[in-house]
């Protein structure tokens, strides 16, 4: 109903129940394999992997990198190490609860829109064979959950999600702390991250800084890394013409939409905080893209991921 009052928060039980719709998406893999599944299974495919699998002596084409000196020294031949190729791989999801996304128009609020994003990645890494977790935060606090591979971890993990969403009618008073909280996840995601992680930053990217382009960067320089930007219609483009309250921290709001000066003034802050996103998206080498707080989520997870496997 185009009318309905979006939803403000989402339970537990209503996060676990996603696992239905997950059923239906497919996460895509990092890199293109060779084996027909990723996750537990290990490819019989020989390479530099993490798994030692054993010795042999070396054949031309081997890579001499992986020479074993001390058994070369006790058989008087060159012999080779060998490794079974990892499937299983840690999918690493940072979810932004702050006060930003205690907004919508129209659908669900942001924080509901992260939270369901948040639950469905999960489950379909978890059904992927790979280790899940992530990082939880609002304006408050900041929950690590390190990947893992039960369900019991990925449980605690939507818990968190669940918890840390604002309940109450007042929005979360704004402070200068809160624009440096997306930039704090993404240090601490730097030292949990394993090299070669999956990273979903989910989030408005409302507060984005320099050091925001700096932190991605440096989490895509050995990793996979996709931002997906939760975005209410309303803060791109407002209403041609009508008075219009938002509610704030010490109360309502007021704007007149149909004020030349007012659209100007939002369309150029707008045009600035869209290049500021594009230019740190682009400098950090991460895939983005955008669900819109009318969508639902697992039809624009179907759309993003694609038949091809990759966010862009």
């Amino acid at each position: 109903m185009a009318n309905a009052i979006p939803a403000t928060h989402i339970t537990l039980q209503e996060l676990v129940r996603l696992q239905a719709d997950a059923r239906a998406l497919k996460l895509p893999s990092a890199r293109p394999v060779r084996s027909r599944q990723s996750g537990l299974r290990q490819s019989r495919q020989r390479g530099r992997g993490m798994t030692f699998s054993e010795v042999r002596q070396y054949q031309p084409g081997d890579d001499i990198r992986s020479i074993d000196w001390r058994v070369t020294a006790r058989r008087q031949a060159p012999h080779t190490k060998l490794y079974e190729e990892e499937r299983e791989r840690p999918v690493l999801l940072i979810a932004d609860l702050g006060p930003t996304l205690f907004f919508a128009s129209a659908g669900a609020y942001k924080q509901v829109r992260c939270a369901q994003l948040t639950a469905l990645l999960a489950w379909l890494a978890l059904w992927a064979g790979d280790q899940v977790g992530g990082l939880v935060f609002n304006s408050e606090k900041l929950e690590v959950l390190r990947p893992a591979r039960r369900q019991k971890s990925l449980l605690r993990l939507l818990d968190q999600v669940a918890s840390l969403q604002h309940r109450s009618d007042s929005p979360p008073a704004p402070s200068a702390a809160n624009e440096h909280r997306l930039d704090t996840a993404l240090a601490e995601a730097r030292r949990v991250a394993h090299t070669g992680s999956r990273i979903f930053v989910i989030s408005d990217f409302m507060t984005v800084t320099d050091t925001t382009t700096s932190l991605l960067g440096a989490l895509a320089r050995h990793n996979s890394v996709s931002a997906i930007r939760i975005l209410d219609p309303l803060e791109n483009e407002l209403p041609p013409s009508g008075r219009f309250a938002v509610a704030g921290p010490d109360g309502p709001i007021w704007f007149d939409a149909s004020n030349t000066a007012f659209q100007r003034a939002w369309r150029e802050k707008v045009a600035t905080h869209e290049q500021q996103l594009a230019d740190c998206f682009r400098t950090s080498g991460v895939q983005a893209a955008t669900v819109l707080t009318q969508q639902e989520p697992a039809a624009a997870l179907r759309i993003l991921l694609g038949p091809g496997g990759r966010i862009g």
